[in-house]
């Protein structure tokens, strides 16, 4: 059995030119050598083929049986190659039905996919999103399985790029009616309120708990909850208070009846930043999302990419 490595693919290029052309003298002007290396060539196909290919008559050179049968799959796979070899470097939103999936926590999809999905129906409008959390999420962008990652990660170091949006800090949310809606929030304001807790397994947020506990704040947790999005539904009819971040207040104070005070205790700003693995640093679709990402979301002047950290 004859394996492609065991032939030049020159050689098959000269195949089909001279099944087309039935004539080696043309062959050889097309490819621009002499008729001596077409003959060449030639000779080396008959004997990895064992068939001569073509035989001399009085009208030219004229395919045997085999090369009849040989041509049509040998003419497809050059047509092939040559279209993969010249793949398009770029992408068109407007004319893409593209999938991507995009790793974010339930406050990502908050922030993020109200804008982004309007504005995706604007110039991309055949573009699809999946938004997935960060389980395994290194081996899963490795693999290109996740195209961007947004948000507050700090797991993901070598082998990944990544770009700022914008800094967050907590906050305090509560319902309006509620007590301390109004005014400066004490120490001992916070530490003998009623609160609900998130506790974000896999992201940054994680141990916000522990955070709290560290500050010496022995507060009464009435409700831990794995997921912020359910804690404006909560407090809206409570008198808990929970610590979350800005964007989450902005985008729930006003539907949910909410106030957001400034937190008592001083934590380090979040920084928000989007992620991409580096096999798909230019790749132009990936770069057209990164760029959508940026425009839509960053708040700051930047505007260059981050280099890996």
């Amino acid at each position: 059995m004859m394996r492609l490595s065991d032939i030049d693919t020159n050689l098959l290029v000269l195949f089909d030119l001279i099944y087309r052309k039935r004539n080696l003298q043309q062959v050889a002007e097309h490819q621009g050598i002499t008729q001596p290396a077409v003959s060449h060539g030639l000779k080396r196909l008959r004997l990895l083929m064992a068939d001569e290919l073509f035989e001399r008559t009085s009208t030219g050179l004229v395919p045997t049986a085999f090369a009849t049968r040989l041509h049509p799959p040998v003419a497809e796979s050059l047509r092939q190659l040559q279209e993969s070899l010249n793949l398009p470097r770029d992408f068109d939103p407007a004319h893409s039905d593209r999938h991507f999936t995009i790793s974010m926590t339930d406050i990502g999809e908050i922030v993020f996919l109200p804008r982004l999905m309007h504005q995706l129906e604007l110039e991309a409008p055949a573009v699809s999103i999946e938004t997935v959390r960060g389980h395994d999420l290194k081996r899963r962008m490795e693999e290109g399985r996740i195209d961007l990652a947004a948000g507050l990660i700090p797991q993901l170091g070598a082998g990944f790029f990544q770009r700022r949006l914008f800094l967050q800090h907590y906050v305090c949310l509560m319902r309006k009616e509620h007590p301390l809606a109004y005014g400066d929030i004490t120490i001992s304001d916070f530490r003998n309120a009623q609160h609900a807790v998130i506790d974000a397994q896999g992201t940054g947020h994680d141990r916000l708990e522990d955070r709290l506990i560290k500050e010496g704040i022995q507060a009464p947790l009435t409700l831990r909850m794995p997921h912020f999005v359910t804690a404006p539904f909560v407090i809206s009819s409570t008198d808990m208070i929970v610590t979350v971040t800005n964007k989450l207040a902005d985008a729930t104070a006003e539907r949910f009846g909410l106030v957001a005070r400034p937190h008592p205790l001083k934590f380090a700003e979040l920084p928000i930043n989007m992620f991409w693995h580096r096999r798909f640093h230019k790749d132009p679709a990936n770069q057209w999302l990164r760029g959508l990402f940026h425009r839509l979301f960053a708040e700051s002047d930047n505007d260059e990419e981050g280099d890996e950290p």
